[in-house]
């Protein structure tokens, strides 16, 4: 599938330095990629893994900021010219019933989950030519159906579906592809019920490389 090929390509992945996002970040820089790591603490920031032959650039922004996005990708593109692909990593998970969920939790998901992607996938559009490639994280229960005490959960990522399959139709004729990957549970080495952290970057690698004719699909990762 060529996933070992991403020479040339300047790929954005937000939450670089989580569980999720710095191993992206190591193995597309690993395959040649030109890595922008988006991190939200210095913390974070500490976690993002180095690659002496393909230096990893590292940007410190709160994603859910209009206005710390926009600054963040002119920046990028100051830095490297363009934008060829963005994965966006950065979520949280919370389940809690209906009725103990505050405005303020409802809106803390739907902000860190939605709005963050919403505002990234914008701002990364700006900077991106023909061929450019968006990936947004969704979920099961965004791409088949709520779950019991994760209403604010499901919704998001049910967002995150949609919002894909919308910039799918509206930049097709600019050659821009929109994928949401969809994963179950995601392991990080251990075994159990669930996919592997690896499966979810190989397919977000081959969506960058190959994933023109499944613009505006959700691929489902399941264990």
């Amino acid at each position: 599938m060529g996933l070992s090929n991403l020479a040339s390509k300047r790929i954005v992945v937000t939450g670089g330095g989580g569980r999720l996002g710095s191993r992206m970040v190591e193995r597309f820089a690993s395959w040649g990629g030109q890595v922008v790591a988006l991190v939200v603490t210095e913390e974070e920031a500490a976690r993002v893994p180095a690659n002496d032959r393909h230096p990893v650039d590292t940007i410190q922004v709160d994603v859910t900021s209009e206005a710390g996005v926009i600054a963040c990708f002119d920046e990028i593109a100051s830095r490297h010219g363009r934008v060829d692909a963005v994965v966006h990593t950065i979520g949280m998970w919370s389940g809690a019933g209906l009725l103990e969920t505050s405005k303020d939790d409802w809106d803390l998901i739907l902000r860190v989950n939605l709005t963050s992607a919403f505002l990234c996938f914008r701002e990364a559009v700006r900077h991106m030519g023909p061929g450019g490639t968006v990936i947004g994280i969704s979920s099961r229960q965004g791409a088949d159906g709520g779950v019991a005490q994760q209403a604010a959960y499901s919704a998001a990522k049910a967002g995150v579906v949609r919002l894909i399959e919308s910039m799918a139709a509206e930049f097709a004729d600019a050659n821009i592809t929109c994928h949401a990957i969809a994963p179950s549970t995601i392991l990080f080495e251990e075994e159990g019920e669930g996919v592997q952290a690896t499966e979810i970057i190989d397919l977000a690698a081959y969506l960058i490389r190959h994933g023109g004719a499944l613009s505006g699909a959700t691929v489902r990762a399941y264990g």
